[in-house]
């Protein structure tokens, strides 16, 4: 006898971490052990989920503006900032969702933006 499985689709989604631009204290080094130890966690709790683990993102940068301007950034009169992201593979954003809320960030008070991938190459 042969079964026949439905073939699942699974779609990219980049998970955009985001916080409050106001500093903060610098973590111990117990405290960013700890942390580290969550993303580890979580890495291995999403396994083939994850298709990137992505990183964070220093608070420097630069912009480069339509006109071939180039300035500093990331803009400094923003309330939050992009500290990183991670992209995933899921069914639905409702399943993208479900994985994003174990995300590490959000145990510290971070919003995760989840944005699907066009899927252009």
């Amino acid at each position: 006898m042969f079964v026949q499985f439905e073939s699942i689709t699974m779609v990219k989604y980049l998970l955009i971490y985001r916080d409050s631009a106001e500093p903060r204290p610098q973590p111990s080094p117990e405290e960013m052990q700890g942390f580290l130890a969550m993303w580890g966690e979580w890495f291995e709790k999403c396994g083939s989920s994850i298709v990137d683990g992505g990183d964070g993102l220093l608070p420097t940068g630069r912009v480069l503006k339509p006109t071939g301007v180039v300035s500093d950034g990331p803009y400094v009169e923003a309330k939050e900032m992009i500290g990183g992201y991670s992209v995933i593979q899921a069914e639905s954003y409702d399943a993208a969702v479900s994985i994003a809320r174990d995300c590490p960030i959000s145990k510290i008070g971070g919003a995760i933006e989840i944005r699907e991938l066009a899927g252009y190459n």
